[in-house]
């Protein structure tokens, strides 16, 4: 955003690891309801000190660091709990992978987890309200939903005082400006704002700030001229590659883990309805091609061509418990194997909606210039699969996003965070 955001972000950093700091003193005071000698606490001190610092990078991934005056909302309070929920596994395979450091307690790592979780939210709602204390002036120049959606977003979570422009706004009475530089009607004031890159008037293109806020693409802006621009499917010398051989690797590892669960899982859905184990979805991979995705059955019949609604009659009991833990996408593992889905990208749509969507839904079909994914940019934003025209918009918003700024480190952090849902149980 520019308003001193680069001094919140380091007072946030230093907060959080000064209070992981604290929590693990707590945590050595409450093992042994007596005051740590500094030996004792040295002694843990160095095998958690490599964790805090692999905590404070899942802090990072999970965006705590991005946006960091969305603290007073009631869904920051969840977000927490799933990083430190990710935080825990990572501890705990550090503890017990890492042969240096078993002489550690393992009840400590769980005592400093629920110890810091409380610290950590404290701390954030605190300084988050110190920092609210300052006004900044911002004003907005253009009409488009856009531009009323971050104002709506911006007033919420940070100390701005918003105007509209008129024909007598004087903008040296402004420090931001955001302008929707796409709106023909400020063509007469191009050159004024201009100038005010000289004054020291920061000046903001209210498209580029509505990615950054809500991390994802208005198709108010989609056009040719735009997707040519933004998106394309070229190789990337490293990116592919490197990609190729994670989604080899960690499909191998997550197969060999998780085939001894595959017996009980065909079992619990034979005893429910006696039906079939699995079920084979023709779906939309890279390019338009049609592939063949192999997933645990769940629903009594297909659902090719239909929204799946949350409480769809067609799921079945079993069906249901598979859904919520995800275990139904289990053998797309091998998918994943073969090539035909990666293990981040874009979700592959079921081949029946496709027409539909790309009728309603102008450019849908350019989410497809990429391999389809188990788990994408649009899975760990949105609350549910999209059940209507108007979510699936939304959801090809976020597919924009993840296609135009792909990264190993993007595809990390989509990663961590589906395990985060997964964990918390809070996937649909």
């Amino acid at each position: 955003m520019g308003i001193s955001n680069k001094k919140q972000k380091l007072v946030y950093l230093l907060g959080d690891i000064l209070f992981f700091v604290v929590a693990l003193w707590i945590t050595l005071f409450l093992r042994h309801l007596t005051i740590p000698t500094i030996d004792v606490f040295l002694l843990h001190l160095l095998p958690f000190s490599i964790l805090f610092v692999t905590w404070i990078f899942v802090f990072y991934v999970f965006g705590l660091y991005q946006k960091p005056s969305v603290l007073i909302k009631d869904k920051f309070f969840n977000k927490l709990v799933n990083v430190q929920i990710v935080n825990a596994v990572i501890g705990i395979a550090f503890f017990y992978l890492v042969p240096l450091f078993s002489v550690t307690p393992k009840t400590n790592l769980l005592i400093c987890l629920v110890v810091s979780l409380f610290l950590i939210l404290s701390w954030r709602v605190f300084i988050t309200n110190f920092f609210r204390q300052k006004i900044t002036k911002v004003l907005f120049i253009g009409d488009s939903k856009e531009t009323k959606e971050l104002m709506v977003e911006l007033s919420e979570n940070y100390s701005l005082l918003f105007d509209n422009y008129s024909s007598e706004t004087d903008f040296n009475n402004y420090s931001i400006i955001v302008v929707d530089l796409e709106d023909e009607k400020i063509k007469p004031i191009i050159s004024k704002l201009y100038n005010l890159i000289f004054s020291g008037v920061l000046v903001i293109d209210a498209q580029k700030l509505y990615e950054d806020v809500f991390e994802r693409v208005s198709l108010s802006y989609l056009e040719h001229r735009w997707l040519l621009k933004n998106i394309s499917n070229y190789s990337r010398v490293l990116y592919d590659p490197l990609k190729r051989i994670m989604d080899i690797f960690v499909s191998l590892i997550l197969l060999i883990i998780s085939l001894p669960l595959y017996p009980f899982i065909c079992l619990a859905i034979k005893l429910n309805d006696r039906g079939r184990c699995f079920i084979i979805q023709k779906r939309i991979g890279q390019n338009g091609k049609i592939i063949n995705i192999i997933k645990f059955r769940t629903m009594r019949v297909n659902d090719s061509g239909v929204w799946v609604k949350k409480d769809d009659e067609r799921i079945t009991s079993v069906g249901r418990v598979l859904r919520k833990s995800r275990l139904d996408e289990l053998p797309q593992l091998f998918n994943v194997l073969l090539g035909d889905i990666s293990l981040v990208g874009p979700r592959p749509d079921i081949y029946g909606l496709l027409s539909q969507l790309e009728e309603e839904i102008p450019y849908y079909n350019i989410r497809t210039v990429v391999r389809p994914g188990l788990s994408g940019w649009a899975q760990v934003n949105q609350e549910k699969p999209p059940q209507s025209i108007e979510e699936t918009k939304i959801r090809l918003m976020y597919d924009l996003y993840y296609i135009k700024n792909r990264s190993l480190f993007l595809d990390f952090k989509i990663i961590l965070k589906t395990i985060g849902i997964i964990a918390s149980r809070s996937g649909v």
